[in-house]
């Protein structure tokens, strides 16, 4: 699964102070002390009674969810992928004691759903050349983090729709119509989640099996809001059009009517619409002119241009080298003869 979307919601933006603007350092300070009251209170509120230790969690939790995730304008992915885990078991501390808070179980999927994709699966397909038994490890523990996001999302949708988890086994589509626009974020992350669990499990077919459900989910999200985060759904069909089981349509056609709206709806500055067609369409269609171009569209993105988006394009940008250096082993012709795109 390759797509920006994936990583593209952890925190919001983070300035640091003008060192000469009294203010901003003195807003520096504040928010200082506001993590450390925070971290204060998640420790007051693990060691007191019961009452009281629901009411800090949930005001803590509520603080967590708030904030997006973590980190979407850091420029040092090596910083966000040790810092990650602390964030990720903090939030899931927090479940433990408050299990049907909604913000927290969406910020939960959405953010093992991110680290597994930016920091274990891209390990893991960068170590295949090398070392195969350790890619085979790293695509283990990749499927292990997808499923537990998985798991949070359902838990979500679950807890806003009680019903929803034996309605879901039983008929998906029937199931979904009870959920509206304020459920997308839930569908999105938890379809996502689950079909990336799909793409490094393919020597497990009851997991395969699962495909059905991950296609009423992201449909239903699709149908609820199609411009939802910026064209997130449309990025990560254009992957997913190319193994959607007994769709009506070329899936390369499909494929690229959501390409065109995913950089539509991100303004062409998302690098991950750009990588996804590249590898999934591009290579699929030998179409190595069509992949350069891909690719080098999306490294031509300056990722500061979005802090929002920094960190999700720095990391796409590094997929996107990795294909380029592997272009002579994805394609059949030398790189001299290439296909011209229509």
């Amino acid at each position: 699964m390759c797509t920006a979307c994936v990583i593209s919601r952890w925190t919001r933006p983070h300035r640091e102070p003008d060192q000469n603007n009294g203010m901003e350092l003195a807003k520096s300070n504040m928010n200082g002390r506001v993590k450390l009251g925070v971290l204060s209170l998640v420790i007051a509120a693990l060691a007191c009674g019961c009452s009281i230790k629901r009411m800090a969690v949930k005001k803590v939790g509520d603080a967590l969810a708030g904030s997006g995730g973590t980190f979407a304008s850091d420029d040092d992915p090596e910083l966000v992928k040790a810092a990650a885990p602390f964030s990720l078991k903090l939030m899931e501390s927090l479940l433990e004691t408050s299990p049907r808070h909604e913000g927290l179980l969406l910020a939960t999927a959405s953010g093992f759903t991110q680290y597994a994709y930016a920091f274990v699966q891209q390990n893991a397909d960068e170590a295949e050349d090398k070392d195969v038994n350790a890619a085979t490890a790293l695509r283990a523990r990749a499927r292990r983090l997808y499923l537990r996001a998985r798991n949070y999302g359902l838990r979500g949708l679950k807890v806003r729709h009680p019903e929803f988890d034996e309605a879901f086994g039983r008929n998906p589509k029937v199931a979904l119509g009870a959920t509206s626009k304020k459920d997308v974020a839930l569908l999105y992350w938890t379809a996502v989640s689950w079909a990336a669990a799909i793409s490094v499990s393919k020597d497990n077919p009851q997991l395969i099996a699962d495909q059905p459900q991950v296609e009423a989910l992201i449909d239903r999200a699709l149908q609820l809001d199609e411009a939802f985060d910026s064209g997130a759904i449309h990025a990560f069909l254009i992957t997913y059009e190319m193994s959607r089981r007994g769709a009506e349509g070329d899936p390369v056609a499909r494929a690229r009517k959501h390409f065109n709206r995913a950089v539509e709806l991100s303004g062409g500055q998302m690098a991950g619409p750009f990588v996804s067609l590249a590898e999934a369409v591009s290579v699929q269609g030998q179409d190595r002119a069509e992949f350069n171009s891909m690719l080098e569209r999306a490294l031509a993105i300056n990722p500061d241009a979005k802090p929002e988006w920094r960190l999700a394009n720095l990391v796409m940008q590094r997929r996107a080298r990795w294909l380029q250096h592997r272009a002579d082993d994805l394609f059949l012709s030398p790189a001299g003869a290439e296909k011209t795109s229509p």
